[in-house]
């Protein structure tokens, strides 16, 4: 699979499941709004308050599955930031134009964006007689 071909499986999809682990090494997901950027880092909002950004403040590991339809998925394990300053301009505009209505919420308080970006990624298709499983590596994809 090149790079190209997974941002683009990758951008087709709305929603992901995110993963994370609360500070009592407890399991937690949620469902997700994602944006992929040309770089394969996933980019979210979600409120201060939820579990997922008090997780990910104390531990940013986290680990996504994006799609379900038609029987392909991608795993995906990364670190999460919160973007600041221009970089979090640059990707607000590019969650807005894949969620205009995140304009609205971005108006509220409490609000916050993380991008994650990828240590692991695996690719699925289940969708023939045998199975298609890729591991990618996003240290050898060309950005």
């Amino acid at each position: 699979m090149t790079k190209n071909e997974l941002i683009a499986f990758m951008r087709a999809q709305r929603w992901a499941v995110e993963a994370s682990v609360s500070s009592a090494g407890a399991p937690q997901a949620a469902v997700i709004g994602v944006v992929i950027t040309d770089d394969l880092e996933i980019v979210f909002d979600t409120e201060t308050v939820s579990r997922k950004a008090k997780n990910l403040r104390a531990d940013p590991r986290i680990a996504l599955v994006i799609g379900w339809d038609e029987s392909k998925t991608v795993q995906y394990e990364g670190l999460v930031d919160e973007p600041a300053g221009a970089e979090r301009e640059t990707l607000l505009a590019q969650y807005f134009s894949k969620f205009p209505d995140g304009v609205e919420r971005a108006a509220r308080v409490g609000i916050t964006y993380f991008r994650a970006r990828p240590m692991w990624i695996r690719y699925s298709d289940f969708s023939t007689a045998v199975a298609a499983i890729e591991e990618i590596d996003p240290a050898t994809l060309e950005f």
